[in-house]
């Protein structure tokens, strides 16, 4: 194992990476933009170094600045957290050629899997099905020849990064060439890639994922599924494990195609493959994550391992806990919501300020991942999410009914939240009975059409 690890990302995910090195007895370093320097994770942390400014182009997202801070402090190795950079392939072979672990896939896997055009061709080889789209990113030039082969509605996606952004729906030709630029030139500020190909955009269908972990040893495992259906703007909402759609021979049929896909890649550590379920069942390839996801407490939930530490003994070189076959077992059913600084009344606007009470919920089956703490004041610049609070139940029931109990004692004064938002889900009739799909908040949302006239 390491011997001292610093944690290149800030907030909870920070605080999550300490919290399994201080269980293996790992040193670990933060690191902090002139903003953080009151955040969670830096208090926790053995050592912390300030690598500038509050703006993340000039803190977070500055590679030289991270390996100093990591020569500086003797750490050996580098865990990226989710965004910033931790798809980045020139970060991971910064980390490698200064001499530094990075906890994480290669450089060559991260090119292959986290352009999302390339992954598709990675995909179409190990025979994993996917939906009809380009073979390569599409100029403008080539644009309406190509949407027009593909048939539209199309969606327009970035090659680079994630996290919804470059995403655009084109159902007519006369939109194409303006969401076009407007997907590339969003692409281009958030990944520094504006390249994009296309997709044919499948209407209504479930956001499935299955989160995998492979070692040096060839040992592979794939987790139960993910539903991710629920999503404003491409951004989750909720997240939960098992999915209500998904029965054994279909979990069968998506864990072998996680897989046979890390297998293709000669993947090392952990990952997540995406894919789109139709209403009819049919399932397709979408992306790979080539990082942890915010959304990985409730495959912990159930099954019991610890995400993070399988990370660290993939990349340290030591073989996965489990190498007892390609799949784990499933025990229960766990939910997590995204509670948010953003003000559900107003149409989700964000929302700044001092955290004045802070009341987390507990009892049986309630985790809560944060950085925030009562007093802390909420810097502007980075991204909205506040906590993760993770439910776990013997049965679906029990979990919706858990996560409608637990966001009633979750009290945040101070600013805005999506608590309120959890709420309405939870007690959705159409949630309750596991109806979900990628339009469900868009219906959930939509304004109540006035009663007929008598």
């Amino acid at each position: 194992m390491f011997k001292k690890v610093l944690i290149a990302n800030r907030g909870e995910i920070a605080v999550r990476v300490i919290r399994t090195l201080r269980e293996l007895g790992v040193p670990s370093v933060a690191v902090y933009s002139e903003a953080d320097r009151s955040s969670l994770h830096v208090r926790l942390a053995d050592e912390a170094v300030c690598i500038g400014p509050a703006m993340a182009k000039e803190s977070y997202l500055v590679i030289q600045a991270i390996i100093a801070a990591a020569k500086v402090t003797g750490a050996d190795a580098i865990h990226p957290g989710y965004g910033f950079l931790s798809e980045n392939a020139d970060f991971s072979a910064a980390c490698r050629d200064n001499g530094i672990a990075f906890i994480g896939p290669s450089p060559k896997s991260i090119q292959q899997l986290g352009h999302k055009a390339e992954a598709r061709k990675m995909a179409v080889k190990a025979g994993v099905p996917v939906t009809p789209g380009t073979k390569d990113c599409v100029s403008v030039k080539e644009a309406a020849a190509q949407a027009a082969k593909i048939g539209f509605p199309i969606m327009i996606k970035a090659a680079a990064g994630g996290g919804g952004k470059g995403i655009r729906i084109v159902r007519e030709a006369a939109q194409l060439a303006n969401e076009m630029n407007m997907a590339s030139s969003e692409a281009k500020a958030a990944f520094g890639n504006g390249e994009v190909y296309f997709e044919k955009y499948i209407e209504l269908p479930r956001h499935i994922e299955v989160q995998f972990a492979r070692d040096t040893h060839g040992n592979v495992i794939a987790f139960p599924e993910r539903d991710c259906s629920i999503q404003r703007r491409h951004q989750k909402l909720v997240e939960e494990t098992p999915s209500p759609a998904v029965d054994k021979k279909l979990r069968a049929k998506l864990e072998k195609a996680a897989v046979d896909l890390a297998e293709a890649a000669n993947y090392v550590g952990v990952g997540t493959v995406e894919f789109l379920l139709t209403q009819t069942g049919e399932f397709y390839f979408m992306e790979v994550n080539t990082r942890l996801q915010v959304e990985h407490p409730v495959t912990e939930c159930v099954t019991g391992f610890d995400l993070v530490r399988e990370q660290l003994l993939a990349a340290s070189g030591e073989k996965l806990t489990y190498t007892g076959g390609n799949t784990v077992p499933l025990q229960g059913h766990s939910i997590e919501h995204r509670i948010n600084a953003e003000d559900f009344s107003r149409n989700f606007a964000p929302s700044v300020g001092r955290i004045e009470e802070w009341l987390l919920p507990g009892g049986p089956g309630i985790r809560v991942d944060t950085h925030v703490y009562a007093g802390y004041n909420l810097p502007v610049y980075y991204d909205s999410m506040l906590a993760k609070l993770i439910v776990w139940a013997p049965t679906r029931e029990m979990a919706v009914e858990r996560s409608r109990r637990a966001l009633a004692e979750f009290k945040v004064k101070g600013v805005k939240t999506t608590i309120d938002a959890h709420q309405l889900i939870v007690d959705s009739q159409d949630f309750k009975a596991g109806k979900t799909d990628t339009g469900f908040m868009e219906r959930l949302l939509a304004p109540a059409e006035p009663a007929a006239a008598k």
